[in-house]
């Protein structure tokens, strides 16, 4: 398997793993936080969907889904409408709330297809292409995959583990 398979396989892993976080779960369940300044499911995911709309749409000249899909509009949080949840404090975390697991999977589904499209254009030369040269050494397009990958996937076990707590605290 190359490179590409590698990362088309891994961004799947995510899909995976978002759906089986918040499928099943009601409003109070998603928007539950389990401590007063933790982080609920529906943040966890709405984070990592926008990591990886905002760093996948930039580093390969694309708009980003959350804008042209009117995800933003759909969602009516009340922040920055590019904001990605980076650096949040509890109150802004606190404006991240949905009535419907379905908008969360729908948004990261959307993200999740243009990713793909994305990932199957790739060539071996284009990962050794610099997407952020803010930084020392400049972050290449496969650094920038890999490093959204393993955030995307670390938040996912997050919700995953909100989720679990949440649960656990209904029983």
């Amino acid at each position: 398997m190359h490179a590409k398979g590698i990362l088309i396989e891994g961004y799947g892993r995510i899909q995976e793993e978002v759906h089986s976080a918040v499928e099943g779960l009601d409003p109070d369940g998603l928007n539950a936080r389990p401590a007063a300044d933790a982080n609920s499911v529906a943040w966890l995911v709405w984070h990592l969907t926008r990591v990886q709309d905002d760093h996948v749409a930039g580093a390969f000249g694309l708009d980003q889904v959350w804008l042209t899909g009117e995800w933003d509009k759909r969602f009516g949080l009340g922040l920055p409408r590019r904001d990605t949840g980076y650096g949040h404090d509890s109150d802004q975390v606190a404006k991240v709330r949905v009535d419907s697991g379905d908008l969360l999977t729908g948004y990261y589904d959307a993200v999740h297809e243009q990713t793909l499209t994305a990932l199957r254009s790739l060539t071996a030369k284009d990962l050794e292409r610099v997407v952020d040269g803010d930084w020392d050494p400049p972050v290449t397009l496969a650094v920038r995959l890999v490093s959204v990958l393993s955030d995307d996937l670390q938040h996912v076990g997050q919700a995953a583990y909100a989720r679990g707590l949440v649960q656990s605290a209904e029983a």
